[in-house]
């Protein structure tokens, strides 16, 4: 009886940390965007300019760029900077994969520039401005991998073909959740296509 009513208070206290975990990600400041039309599959967004602090690696995969990449930038926003600056983290963690080598992106929150952003104390890490873009977007839930990236990937670009939208560059990932949320987790495939509005 003593290890049913443990185990139930590990339950709760389990479902709390969790319910608490979603609820700082539902307040984390995330990359502003304009939905532009809602399809079947996916929906297109006009993603503005915004200020990116990345790091490039030779991984050539999900798990490779997410280990290697995620140390240095959080330790750049976390006071790896010249100005022992903390930065607050937002979302989507963004992430790019091919053969020939990766990169992850945190998004600055909307209050830096290039001008005001502390300078980062590991020269590898760069600090720039995205273009504004025009993208298709796919969703889906759970934990990431390789293989889940490449068939939402795959169905993306199907979608896109069959409606005859033109692709205008690589895709990228997009995290929305610490590795420890295992609840309500959100990740995203997005493709820049050619539109016009």
């Amino acid at each position: 009886m003593k290890s049913f009513y443990l185990s139930l208070g590990l339950l709760f206290i389990f479902v709390v940390f969790q319910s608490f975990i979603s609820m700082s990600t539902f307040k984390t400041e995330k990359q502003k965007f304009r939905l532009v039309s809602k399809e079947k599959e996916f929906e297109i967004r006009y993603y503005p300019s915004a200020t990116f602090a990345t790091i490039y690696s030779d991984a050539t995969n999900y798990k490779g760029v997410a280990s290697k990449g995620f140390r240095k930038l959080a330790g750049y926003i976390f006071g790896g900077n010249e100005k022992k600056e903390s930065i607050s983290m937002t979302a989507p963690v963004r992430m790019s994969m091919s053969d020939k080598g990766s990169s992850m992106s945190f998004i600055m929150p909307e209050k830096y520039d290039k001008q005001n952003l502390p300078i980062p104390n590991d020269n590898s890490i760069t600090i720039q401005n995205s273009q504004p873009e025009y993208v298709a977007v796919i969703s889906f839930g759970g934990y990431a991998s390789d293989e889940k990236i490449a068939i939402y990937k795959d169905k993306l670009m199907a979608a896109l073909a069959k409606q005859k939208i033109q692709v205008k560059g690589p895709f990228n990932f997009l995290g929305y959740n610490a590795p420890f949320q295992f609840i309500g987790r959100t990740n995203e495939i997005i493709i820049p296509i050619a539109w016009k509005e």
